[in-house]
């Protein structure tokens, strides 16, 4: 199990919801709230879907959003990019305060962009995601993976927190070079279906069951479920799946609070 601790100190990663695709988010069958994590007193919030200023209010404890040091928004799709406007204004306490840093895929913010060009204003700095490129924020190092299979651009992270490297896997279809650049002491991997839908550029159960296989982590976490995951019942699975493996294999909760 997950060790829990207060997210009032330093380091901890915390699931502000573990909705995935359209119809979990659309039904609030999980909350879509992103993850916060803080790093050393940086905080920054992961995708903020639809109700993440509500599931920072109903945290506990509750969670400041004026005190976020950054956001980074890995794509553009509605369950993980539409609360980053609100977001921003609450970060920059309504853009009387510009500070915070954005990092975002560049088709997030040309054409149709998914930032309004007010709170573009608000940011001290934008920061445009590529693929295999370190970024830094604070206490807060990440770095970018090669550019996920998905039908916009998007890529997953690697960073450390207590001396312990993480990754988070996001949506993508699966391809080889998954499994050489994500050998992380922790996985987070999103996992919408049960079983693999080819037309649909998303990971399954399955999938997940053999890069957790391949990569033997301390530790993975499967979140971002879909309707066909939530049916299978994602504690029954990775319970079953921990003893299968021996690998710590946790299905994350809305407000799930993870210490490396």
């Amino acid at each position: 199990m997950p060790r829990r601790k207060k997210a009032a100190d330093n380091n901890f990663i915390k699931f502000l919801g573990t909705a995935g695709a359209r119809f979990v988010m659309i039904k609030q069958l999980r909350a879509s709230g992103g993850i916060w994590i803080n790093c050393g007193g940086t905080n920054v919030l992961i995708d903020p879907g639809p109700g993440s200023i509500v599931r920072c209010a109903s945290a506990r404890p509750k969670l400041d959003p004026s005190k976020l040091d950054a956001i980074i928004l890995t794509h553009r799709h509605l369950d993980h990019a539409n609360d980053v406007n609100v977001m921003i204004e609450a970060m920059t306490e309504g853009g009387f305060k510009k500070r915070g840093r954005l990092f975002v895929t560049k088709d997030a913010v040309e054409d149709d962009s998914v930032v309004l060009k007010h709170a573009l204003q608000f940011v001290e700095s934008m920061e445009f995601l590529a693929e295999k490129k370190e970024y830094s924020v604070g206490n807060f190092t990440f770095t970018t993976g090669p550019r996920n299979l998905h039908p916009v651009e998007t890529y997953g992270l690697k960073f450390n927190i207590n001396s312990k490297s993480i990754s988070l896997i996001g949506d993508t279809a699966f391809y080889k070079d998954l499994l050489d650049f994500y050998k992380t002491d922790v996985i987070i991997v999103n996992t919408v279906f049960y079983e693999p839908r080819p037309t649909v550029q998303h990971l399954s159960f399955q999938e997940a069951k053999h890069i957790i296989s391949n990569i033997r982590p301390e530790t993975a976490i499967l979140t971002h479920f879909g309707m066909t995951m939530l049916k299978a019942k994602p504690k029954n699975l990775t319970e079953e799946l921990k003893e299968e493996t021996g690998i710590d294999v946790v299905a994350a909760y809305d407000g799930m609070t993870f210490t490396p």
